[in-house]
């Protein structure tokens, strides 16, 4: 019966055989694939949504969560996995270049401080004015004043420091400070001391004035022409070369203490001197900048003396250097900018001298109070109609020993 199988036992395939026999080989029939579709053209990365996506990984055999880089459908497939981790930051580079943005900073202060700083002091001193000036030595000299000028202040400040309404400005004290290799030497010159005027030229007038050896107190010469002609007195007397000049008033003075926040004083023995407002007990105490003021000026207290108000001065000085002179005021802006603006203001130097040199002078009264030097009264000899006669020996020594920076030895009183 024919059942629409062949009847070629060999040709048979899907059914099983009735035959004892086991089959042989069967042929299969040559069956033709389809021709492959044709590929479809790259689509561009923000076309490959959808269909698109799926078909793309599906005709590539790429199997959905299959290591990335297996095809562009495995690929999309990763999108919500998490990225591998990037390089590792440069903390080297990163350091180097917030120092350098660090340093700039530093410097852009630094200058503009400078510039501030330099356009604030008043160059009003011509030295070049004074003449037969002695010979030029090893040491750096400073002669520092302190006036009693009032310019500026009002009727309220002059009552409250007692400093009185007199017209014009004489100098309260006056000091040689020699900043030498050897040590710092601070010499106060009281202004009672007998001293002879020499030929001069006049600051203003330009006038030659001879010498008619007349004798005066120191003061007198800044009295009668200012500050060229202390300096020419001085130098005159003294023998020594004054390289710089540096004179502050009353207010100055005073505002530079309060900006500090006052100056810490051991004072030995209590004393008061109604002239200068001073009222102090013996002790460690903080004076304020009306204070100090009256700490410096003080001399009826004290007998009339001059040597022991010019004693007080130089410890004033040199504390208040030591003091101002710390990294919580040098490198403190809100305690730097306003001491610097309370004191240039009325801080009156010679026209060569630099901001270089006033922070030489400075930092050479600190070393004194560190020890770092000596501080002396000009070597006295008696007096003559209350003038204060200088050692002419021993002053000749002292400034010998300044000029060839040498260690002074000599003592004064």
């Amino acid at each position: 019966m024919n059942d629409g199988w062949t009847d070629d036992r060999n040709a048979r395939y899907g059914r099983g055989s009735a035959d004892a026999q086991p089959e042989g080989a069967r042929v299969m029939r040559h069956v033709q694939r389809p021709a492959a579709p044709p590929q479809r053209p790259p689509v561009p990365h923000q076309q490959s949504q959808g269909y698109d996506a799926y078909d793309s990984g599906y005709n590539t055999g790429q199997v959905y969560g299959s290591p990335a880089g297996g095809g562009r459908g495995g690929g999309r497939a990763d999108r919500g996995s998490v990225r591998a981790p990037g390089p590792a930051p440069d903390w080297r580079r990163r350091i180097k270049v917030g120092s350098i943005v660090a340093l700039v900073a530093v410097l852009g202060t630094t200058i503009g401080t400078y510039f501030w700083a330099d356009g604030k002091v008043r160059r009003e001193v011509d030295l070049a004015k004074v003449i037969d000036r002695p010979k030029e030595g090893d040491c750096t000299t400073y002669l520092i004043v302190g006036s009693d000028s009032r310019e500026g202040m009002t009727a309220e400040e002059k009552k409250k420091l007692h400093t009185g309404s007199a017209e014009g400005k004489r100098t309260d004290s006056m000091m040689i400070l020699a900043a030498c290799g050897s040590g710092n030497t601070m010499i106060s010159l009281p202004r009672d001391s007998d001293v002879e005027i020499p030929k001069f030229v006049g600051s203003e007038s330009g006038k030659t004035f001879p010498a008619q050896g007349r004798r005066v107190k120191l003061n007198a010469a800044y009295a009668e022409d200012g500050p060229e002609l202390l300096v020419r007195t001085v130098e005159h007397n003294t023998g020594l070369r004054i390289d710089h000049y540096a004179e502050i008033g009353f207010a100055g003075f005073a505002n530079i203490v309060d900006a500090l926040g006052g100056v810490e004083m051991d004072i030995p023995k209590a004393f008061k001197d109604k002239k200068s407002g001073a009222d102090f007990q013996a002790g460690k105490q903080t004076l304020n900048g009306e204070q100090s003021l009256a700490f410096v000026r003080t001399r009826y207290a004290f007998a009339g003396s001059d040597l022991d108000r010019t004693k007080n001065q130089q410890k004033f000085l040199a504390t208040l250097a030591n003091q101002a002179a710390t990294p919580g005021t040098l490198l403190n802006p809100f305690r730097l900018y306003p001491t610097l603006g309370a004191g240039l203001d009325t801080l009156i130097v010679d026209k060569d001298m630099s901001l270089f040199d006033l922070g030489e002078m400075f930092f050479a009264m600190k070393g004194i109070s560190g020890g770092d030097g000596k501080s002396m009264n000009i070597p006295i000899s008696g007096s003559t109609g209350g003038n204060l006669v200088w050692d002419k020996a021993k002053v000749q020594q002292l400034v010998q020993q300044i000029q060839n920076d040498e260690k002074v030895t000599v003592t004064g009183n």
